[in-house]
């Protein structure tokens, strides 16, 4: 809930850091855990353009936590667009709930 990004854009905010940090220091300090990085988008424009994003989303998040000195073997990086919301986009709000990134423990 804590990782916000430059509108339209893959950019990092910087009050993002904070919360990538604390889950950087969860995946080092148990060395078996693998996640997944999901980028998700609202349905505002087109849906290849929030495909594409919602993944640039996933990577920047990915590539902060590799320059954190989580190793890449442990982490991955997926974009899902507007497919999996997890509110309507008939709201300001639902749309801002559907503006996600996500982290899946997968091992």
């Amino acid at each position: 809930n804590n990782i916000f990004f430059e509108t339209g854009s893959a950019t990092l905010q910087a009050e993002s850091y904070n919360e990538i940090d604390r889950l950087a220091k969860l995946i080092e300090g148990k060395k078996k855990i693998v996640i997944q990085i999901s980028g998700h988008s609202d349905n505002v424009g087109s849906e290849s353009f929030n495909l594409k994003l919602s993944g640039e989303r996933a990577n920047a998040v990915m590539e902060y936590l590799i320059e954190q000195g989580i190793s890449a073997d442990r982490v991955s990086a997926k974009g899902f667009g507007p497919s999996v919301p997890v509110s309507a986009n008939d709201t300001e709000a639902g749309k801002a709930l559907n503006r996600r990134v996500e982290f899946t423990i997968l091992e």
